[in-house]
């Protein structure tokens, strides 16, 4: 007997694409999917764009001397660069190195060069002590939130693509609510509390007027003919002072 599998629609099929990619997002009306769908296209033709302008500048430049293609080729396949350089270029590349007239040039590229080693190696040291002191945080907030890995890593992905988002230049409305709505969360608990208070003192309030105009009903056992005592009316100053 055939198995009864339920098969998926192109649209059913495409839809769960999506969702896998984008777990923090919701496809259920055409809006939504389509939305995203023209983000993607943008930034796919933004990539695209950025790819062929890199080969074209690569194609020019093996178009404006070919010797800079096999310098590339010798490179990547483990060849040291100044050597390939001499082989290339021979006694040339030696002489302009020794050339007074372009010793300042070779300076300078020089100390650009160090310049920029000194920063990434700065730039790694922060990066290494940070990731450090991002796992201590992520440790300690599973244990105290009861908190899986499944959900660590979701979380770390969502703010990894924002990160990368950002770099490009692109912030979603998705993201821009949740930034305004964590910026305004405590604001917001503040504002439930306060309410909660208020509401608890008008309660007793009322709960208190009821009683004034009601009373206990129950005879006074020292009065003449057990008539219940007339009580002073409390005004709304001393109601509100006892609910406090």
């Amino acid at each position: 007997m055939a198995d009864n599998k339920e098969v998926k629609s192109k649209r059913d099929l495409f839809s769960d694409r999506m969702k896998g990619k984008y777990p923090d997002k919701q496809f259920d009306d055409d809006e939504a999917l389509f939305g995203q769908i023209n983000d993607d296209y943008d930034d796919y033709d933004k990539r695209l764009g950025e790819y062929q302008g890199r080969e074209e500048a690569m194609s020019n430049l093996f178009t404006s001397d070919p010797r800079s293609a096999k310098f590339l080729t010798d490179w990547r396949n483990g060849k040291d660069p100044a050597i390939a350089l001499i082989d290339m270029y021979g006694e040339d590349f030696v002489e302009d190195m020794k050339d007074p007239a372009k010793r300042e040039e070779v300076a300078a590229a020089s100390k650009a060069y160090a310049e920029r080693v000194a920063k990434e190696k700065k730039y790694q040291e922060q990066y290494d002590k940070n990731i450090e002191e991002t796992r201590s945080t992520v440790e300690k907030l599973q244990q105290e939130e009861g908190l899986t890995d499944d959900e660590i890593d979701a979380a770390m992905e969502f703010l990894i693509n924002i990160m990368k988002d950002g770099i490009l230049g692109k912030f979603s409305a998705e993201s821009i609510m949740m930034a305004l709505k964590a910026i305004n969360h405590d604001d917001d608990v503040d504002d439930a509390s306060r309410e909660g208070e208020v509401r608890g003192r008008n309660a007793k309030i009322q709960e208190q007027l009821r009683q004034g105009r009601r009373g206990d009903g129950l005879p006074q056992l020292g009065g003449k003919n057990s008539k219940p005592a007339k009580k002073k009316p409390e005004s709304i100053f001393d109601i509100a002072k006892e609910a406090t």
